[in-house]
């Protein structure tokens, strides 16, 4: 165990209560339209098969919900609350036909629920998620305007980067080097510049896409996870100023040096703890990623970081991203998914029998209003 992991069991918040938090992310992105998308770009050459994000990442559809959600009603925690998942959501996708009709020299995006009914057909989709979320297992938070450098991916399709048009032209944006060696730089990360010009587009793109987030759900965002984990300090203090209070992630934070090829320096941040910008530190500490890596036993690994978390009286906070839940491109995927997640929930009620489930913003209030 590295010392940053040990100094994150003794710094921070505390507490005696077993808590468990599950947060996931790119709920809303598009990522890979849909199968068509995947075996055209597979006959063109593109290796979508070999990242993980490709192979299985798409928007959810009603059957991917309908079953995730089935499950999480199966359980209740020592207090009867079912499992509630902070599904962190990406307000907004490229609008490919606007761009296109503007021959690149403009960005457009739409709204996720755009992308959604043009995806769908109908509203059925989001109609599911509001079920969701009146069941009280579906809890949606902010995760970005886009998932994607918006700066960095439009000029690259002005200078008419190959396969980047090649993608577009399946309304595809998220290609990666693990596709390709010609894709030098990933697109995913929307805050990957440590530039002030860029900051300052980037403080402009949260303002908007916060308020999409409260035109949709009818509520503020109070907690955000910036995309890949990636972003400069100065974006902090006007998320504040729009109704933002925690900041989920990992231990390490990385944060960009220039425009999208350095980094520097892994910030480490605790649990609990305060930013220079007044916003607390929620920090995922458990992990379930079963289309991730392969051949990995999930169940164990995160029931020993959670039985971890509580030894030393600290919250477990699971990371488990949108691409575990998704069948519609891979159906393998999503049911052997399901079935260890089943095993999950089920291992965590036997093995911690006080359990309480609760989403990052209920986190984020008990830290809060913990004495200090």
């Amino acid at each position: 165990m590295d010392i940053n992991r040990v100094l994150g069991l003794f710094k921070g918040f505390h507490t005696n209560r077993q808590l468990v938090v599950m947060e996931s992310d790119d709920w809303g992105a598009i990522r890979m339209p849909d199968i068509g998308v995947y075996n055209a770009l597979m006959k063109k050459g593109v290796l979508v098969d070999k990242d993980p994000y490709t192979r299985f990442d798409s928007l959810a559809d009603t059957n991917d919900l309908d079953k995730l959600f089935e499950l999480l009603c199966k359980y209740k925690d020592s207090n009867g609350r079912n499992p509630v998942i902070t599904a962190n959501t990406i307000m907004a996708n490229p609008d490919f036909e606007r761009i296109k009709e503007h021959n690149f020299s403009e960005y457009f995006y739409e709204s996720f629920t755009d992308t959604l009914r043009k995806r769908f057909g109908s509203d059925a989709v989001f109609e599911k998620w509001k079920s969701g979320m009146r069941a009280g297992i579906w809890f949606p938070q902010y995760h970005g305007r886009e998932h994607l450098y918006v700066k960095s991916w439009m000029n690259d399709l002005r200078s008419g980067h190959k396969l980047t048009r090649l993608a577009f032209d399946f309304g595809c944006c998220s290609l990666t080097t693990h596709n390709h060696p010609d894709i030098k730089y990933s697109y995913m990360g929307a805050l990957n510049s440590g530039l002030s010009e860029d900051i300052s587009v980037f403080n402009e793109i949260n303002k908007q896409g916060l308020q999409m987030f409260y035109d949709v759900f009818g509520y503020k965002s109070q907690s955000y996870i910036p995309t890949t984990y990636t972003w400069h300090p100065d974006i902090e203090l006007p998320l504040y100023d729009f109704g933002v209070r925690y900041l989920q992630g990992l231990p390490h934070q990385r944060v960009p040096i220039d425009d999208n090829r350095k980094f520097g320096f892994k910030k480490n941040n605790f649990l609990g703890t305060t930013s220079l910008s007044n916003l607390i530190y929620l920090n995922r500490n458990a992990f379930f990623e079963p289309s991730l890596i392969r051949n990995h036993d999930w169940v164990g690994s995160c029931l020993k970081r959670i039985r971890l978390a509580f030894l030393f009286k600290r919250p477990a906070i699971i990371s488990m991203h949108r691409l575990n839940f998704i069948g519609n491109i891979v159906p393998e995927n999503q049911i052997n998914t399901l079935k260890l997640f089943d095993e999950l929930l089920k291992s965590i009620l036997r093995n911690f029998p006080k359990v309480e489930f609760l989403n990052s913003v209920e986190l984020g209030n008990i830290i809060t209003n913990f004495p200090r």
